[in-house]
This record gives structure tokens, C-alpha cells and sequence, in this order.
């Protein structure tokens, strides 16, 4: 079985890179879901981050992200506690998620993770996919989004590491600055070329699972 990865910088167009991937028929373990549930309504990691960062639980029992958002980013030390309690609940997800497909003998699937680099999850896969778009086009998706400033946004951008870096590291770089269709066929090539293809030789910075 081949595990994919999938990042990119905030505004890359990845999630709609993993709507195509899902399309096309690939199981596909998507992180920020996972941290969205563990931070839900009896989500599994409510308790702690209430515990760490008081006050940000919501009326329905979960976390708020718009109250914690503030205490996290740009905040360094509290960035890692918080970080400290979702990744390992968020790793034991993913496993699961590559247990199940293994057991139903998938060839192909993708791990969604929008810090891939930055949290060294690169050995957990065969190959790396990066989206990428120009910073003028990622400025205006990201400036778009409800509650974004400019001052959070730079602040996201200074815990990432460089598109450029990432598009060096990567075995597929996909581009997501022209229409849909064209980030669609790009993204069917490489899965029929890992599916059924012939594999890519490897490059950049991943590496093969043990």
C-alpha cells in the first residue's frame, strides 16, 4: 500500500485538492477533521485544552476556537501545550485510519496533514504531494476568510515552513492557480501513476516508512 501525503501552506488550495481525491476514489485521512472532532461536543481532547486554556470551552461543550485562537497563535509556549495534547490523539486517528485500509488491502491513500514538514509526519509516507499557489492569489484566499487579519495571517505564515522549501522537498508539486479541471487532471495523473504506473522516483526531504 502506498500512503500519500498531502500538505500545503495555509491557502494552497489543499482542501480542495482532497475533495478531487475523494472523487477519484482514494481514502483519504483528513487531520483537520480530526482535531475539529476531538475539539467538538464530547470530543476526546475537550477536557485537557479546557484544563490548559480556561475559558475556552463553548455553551454546547466543546472547545471555541475563535476564544483559543488568541492564547495560541503567536504564542509560542502555548502554541506546543496545546499542541502537546492534540497531536498524539490525532497520530493514534490517523493509525487506525492506516490499519483499516490495510486490512481492506487499498494500493493508494492520502494522509491530509497541513503540517506535515513541520511535525516530521514526512517518514510516515511513501510520497509527498504539495499544493502550492502565487502569494498574491494565497494572500486573497486566506484575507477572505471569516475573522482572518492580517496580523494572524502573518502569524500563521511564520509557523510554516516556506511554500518554496516545501515545493523543493516534494515528490508532486500541484498547482492550484489556474482553473479546477486543470488542478483535477494533474491530481488523476498521479493517482494512476501510483495506483498502476510505474512509481515516481523519490526526491526531497521524505522518507520511506520503516
Amino acid at each position: 500500500m502506498i500512503i500519500l501525503g498531502l500538505t500545503g501552506s495555509i491557502g494552497m488550495g489543499k482542501s480542495t485538492a482532497a475533495a478531487m481525491l475523494r472523487r477519484l476514489g482514494v481514502p483519504l485521512f483528513d487531520a483537520d477533521a480530526a482535531v475539529h472532532r476531538l475539539l467538538g461536543r464530547g470530543g476526546a481532547a475537550v477536557s485537557q485544552v479546557e484544563a490548559a486554556f480556561p475559558g475556552v470551552r463553548n455553551e454546547a461543550g466543546g472547545i471555541d476556537r475563535q476564544r483559543l485562537g488568541p492564547l495560541v497563535f503567536g504564542h509560542p509556549v502555548a502554541l506546543r501545550r496545546l499542541e502537546g495534547i492534540l497531536h498524539p490523539m490525532v497520530r493514534a486517528a490517523e493509525r487506525r485510519f492506516v490499519a483499516r485500509a490495510r486490512a481492506r488491502r487499498e494500493k493508494l491513500i492520502v494522509l491530509d496533514i497541513p503540517l506535515l514538514y513541520e511535525t516530521g509526519g514526512t517518514g510516515r509516507c511513501d510520497f509527498v504531494l504539495v499544493v502550492s499557489a502565487p502569494a498574491r492569489l494565497q494572500r486573497e484566499r486566506v484575507m477572505r476568510r471569516r475573522g482572518m487579519s492580517a496580523q494572524r495571517f502573518a502569524e500563521i505564515l511564520r509557523a510554516q515552513l516556506p511554500d518554496s522549501v516545501k515545493r523543493r522537498r516534494a515528490d508532486f508539486v500541484v498547482s492550484t492557480a489556474l482553473s479546477k479541471a486543470a488542478t483535477f487532471r494533474r491530481l488523476q495523473a498521479i493517482v494512476e501513476q501510483l495506483r498502476y504506473g510505474k512509481k515516481p522516483r523519490r526526491r526531497g526531504l521524505a522518507r520511506r516508512r520503516s
